[in-house]
């Protein structure tokens, strides 16, 4: 089976000069999941699921239309829930998230004043992938220390649109990597940007191996953004 984790296009953020808390997609993020589903499209998948994020919606939805299939909403692969910052300017947004990464590290467990710890965000992430590869024949095997997974079925080739923070953290377990507070700096990823993960049998199951991290191969140098 492969897990293809595409992160969504470019949001708008700042769309109306005013902070966006659940932002759609620029003319350059639309381009980009243009590109991304043309891609996709000439391999293939099996299914389509996707973060319930507005902007992860709106990427899903050339790559299913492109492939003729649904797109599956899973609320839980949203991105780390930030402190509702929409009544505050652009330059206020830019000064909290500056007084963030000027915290000492193990501060950043906490998350933003008024959002989502990264703890609790790990959790939820780990918690989806368990119902997700569960609904599809999956389990962890149990009394493994690494995360090794049992199938009664292959699920084939599952396209996973999520964020930066989702799918990151989504990888780094996956991969039996304890996760960091700042996951989406160690793995990072551009926006609709590829992360494929492929299974390899191993001992009484599969486990998941790292075959791409931030492929970009289907967006021109133009029409790429971080």
């Amino acid at each position: 089976m492969e897990l293809l984790f595409v992160r969504h296009g470019q949001p708008a953020w700042a769309d109306g000069g005013k902070p966006q808390m659940d932002p759609g997609l620029t003319a350059l993020g639309c381009d980009q999941a243009d590109r991304a589903a043309e891609r996709i499209a000439k391999r293939g998948a099996d299914e389509i699921i996707s973060s319930n994020a507005r902007r992860a919606v709106q990427t899903a939805k050339p790559i299913a239309e492109r492939l003729g299939k649904e797109t599956t909403v899973v609320p839980e692969l949203t991105e780390l829930r930030l402190p509702d910052w929409s009544h505050l300017s652009l330059e206020e947004v830019a000064r909290e998230f500056k007084k963030a990464r000027e915290r000492e590290p193990l501060a950043w467990w906490e998350g933003l004043p008024g959002g989502e710890s990264f703890r609790a965000f790990a959790t939820r992430i780990q918690r989806a992938l368990d119902d997700v590869l569960g609904a599809r024949g999956g389990r962890r095997v149990p009394g493994e220390e690494a995360p090794i997974w049992s199938f009664d079925r292959d699920p084939g080739r599952l396209v996973i649109v999520g964020h930066g923070g989702t799918n990151s953290v989504a990888a780094t377990l996956l991969l039996g990597m304890a996760p960091t507070p700042w996951e989406w700096e160690r793995v990072h990823l551009n926006h609709c940007a590829f992360l494929r993960l492929t299974s390899v049998p191993l001992g009484r199951g599969i486990i998941f191996s790292l075959r791409a991290s931030n492929d970009c191969e289907h967006l021109p140098r133009d029409l790429r953004s971080a």
